[in-house]
């Protein structure tokens, strides 16, 4: 089975060339300068499939490397199932997913692996791997982490928050990390100081702080800065390769970049919520409204400028990667355990479908250029996390994840367009230049022109190597 993808421009982290693709059953075998009129036509009428990318730019498939479907979270599950979430990453041109497993507490770290892998296998459009939440840091979880690497599960996450339930103690953090260093797993962070926090939303609801804008209010930048910072501090003493996840604060990005100043193995996500949404807009909005954009880390003021800051640190790279953190939970039912207490409102926001672009958008304003749009959504995230060069570039021997985007599409978005299983779109009503033309996973055509032609079962798991960007 053969495709040829003619008359685009390929985007690659480094350039953008017009080039044709050539694919053979899943993999890229070959791209064609379109000086090469006669083998060009010769393709065109023996391939399979032939895609006209005239005009627009061929992209290696997303990769959205932080991502919780059917997390069980607050007293509910999130909404997306691997079914309908990975549905929905296709039509937005993301191609691979790498979700969190979770211990909790108490349980066995591969109960909560095999766990993960009930729920997907079988169930996947587009390919999928796994992160293990670490949610209890013992002999026993540590001894998990060695052998969990050699299936393919190269990353662990821990939490300084969420005291009760999956938080970890300093002293745990280190034993975990120097497992890490010795195995070469990446340490990813929730990095937010728990005990405080806790503090702060139980003296809020005491004076009758109820509303949903005070989880912002009482997760200030402070305790992101700090857990940061300490984090950071671990990763040091023990030589750990870090990830800080979500990140939303300014004042933490800056010490982040600070210690990468300094040569050390230290990288930042941020979340499209970081950097257009804010505290003024979306989570203060009137009644109990707000409660749509309740996510942990918390949107920040934009009075304060912490979206044009994450910005620029996504240009100079001291942000890696921009994932969603997609954990959706509908407004009836779900949202509302928390009326009357921001504290139980389920934290997340969905976002897998619409990631790429809201991203594009950077590249519109003049923010960041069209080969750093691709490599803070596909090619970094391959790199961080095992997957280069399988995937996140579109190179002879990779698998053939491809993402034909138009950038004279403009597209709004909205819950009644959107194909996550959500009652609500955090991002209603924004129209963005740009969108997906045709998405194809493992040379499989899954996306066409706003028509799905996937289906369930065709995604795989996929087993990672150790992150390239270990040192």
């Amino acid at each position: 089975m053969t495709t040829f993808i003619h008359g685009g421009t390929v985007v690659s982290p480094i350039s953008a060339q017009p080039m044709d693709v050539i694919i053979d059953g899943e993999k890229v075998v070959a791209l064609l300068a379109p000086g090469d009129a006669s083998l060009g036509a010769d393709l065109a009428s023996t391939a399979d499939t032939v895609i006209d990318a005239t005009g627009k730019y061929v992209v290696p498939g997303g990769i959205d490397c932080h991502t919780h479907m059917e997390l069980p979270f607050g007293g509910t599950f999130a909404s997306d199932t691997f079914e309908t979430g990975t549905r929905a990453a296709a039509f937005g041109g993301t191609t691979t997913i790498i979700d969190f497993a979770v211990q909790r507490t108490g349980e066995r770290v591969q109960d909560g692996l095999a766990a993960w892998h009930a729920k997907a296998q079988g169930e996947c459009a587009i390919d999928y791997g796994f992160h293990q939440i670490v949610g209890g840091v013992d002999d026993d979880s540590l001894k998990a982490m060695d052998e969990l690497v050699g299936e393919g599960i190269t990353s662990f996450k821990l939490f300084m928050a969420y005291p009760g339930v999956f938080y970890s103690d300093d002293g745990q953090i280190l034993r975990a990390m120097q497992t890490a260093a010795n195995n070469g797993a990446m340490i990813m962070m929730h990095a937010e100081n728990g005990i405080a926090i806790d503090v702060l939303v139980s003296q809020a609801l005491a004076r009758g702080e109820t509303a949903p804008r005070y989880h912002g209010l009482t997760r200030p930048w402070e305790t992101e800065e700090e857990a940061t910072h300490r984090a950071i501090m671990l990763a040091r003493l023990t030589g750990a390769p870090l990830y800080v996840v979500h990140m939303s604060a300014k004042q933490a990005v800056q010490t982040l970049a600070a210690a990468r100043g300094e040569g050390w193995n230290v990288f930042g996500e941020t979340c499209p919520q970081y950097l257009y949404l804010s505290l003024e807009e979306q989570l203060s909005a009137p009644g109990f409204e707000g409660a749509k954009w309740v996510c942990s880390t918390p949107l920040r003021s934009r009075e304060e400028g912490h979206q044009d800051e994450l910005w620029r640190h996504l240009r100079t790279g001291d942000l890696a990667v921009v994932s969603t953190d997609h954990c959706p939970f509908c407004f009836k039912e779900q949202k509302e355990l928390g009326l009357g207490d921001f504290s139980k409102i389920p934290n997340g926001i969905g976002s897998v479908e619409h990631r790429m672009d809201l991203l594009y958008q950077g590249v519109v304003d003049g923010r960041i250029s069209l080969s750093r749009w691709v490599e803070i959504c596909c090619t970094t995230p391959a790199r961080m996390f095992g997957l280069h060069p399988r995937k996140g570039e579109i190179v002879p021997g990779a698998d053939a994840d491809v993402v034909v985007y138009d950038p004279l599409a403009r597209t709004r978005i909205s819950v009644e367009t959107h194909h996550m299983n959500m009652d609500h779109s955090a991002w209603e009503g924004f129209e963005v230049d740009g969108g997906v033309d045709t998405v194809l996973s493992r040379g499989r055509v899954v996306v066409q022109r706003g028509d799905y032609l996937g289906a369930k079962g065709h995604g795989q798991f996929v087993r990672r190597g150790l992150s390239s960007y270990l040192v």
